[in-house]
């Protein structure tokens, strides 16, 4: 792996977690539950780019697996969320 895409890499998954840290925030202080739902969509997202991030540095295909699986999961849930507030119930 060439030096500039080591570093790039890295400072790619830094601004992830930032990215994730300011998510988290709305998460927590959120005024209002689609603000909520939202930052929950964001962090599931910037996850699965984490994962893939993680992947490409240490060239392993586990984590792909796990990217794939957080992002059908995520969708899912955002789903689910989205059903609950509008509807005020998952399974009708």
């Amino acid at each position: 792996m060439s030096l500039l895409l080591s570093w790039s890499l890295r400072a790619a998954l830094f601004m992830l977690v930032i990215a994730m840290a300011f998510t988290l925030l709305r998460l927590l202080k959120g005024p209002s539950a689609q603000d909520r739902i939202l930052a929950l969509d964001c962090m599931y997202i910037n996850g699965m780019l984490a994962m893939l991030i993680l992947g490409i540095f240490y060239t392993s295909g586990v984590y792909f697996e796990a990217a794939l699986l957080i992002g059908m999961f995520g969708f899912v849930g955002s789903m689910a969320m989205a059903k609950f507030v509008l509807r005020g119930e998952v399974i009708e």
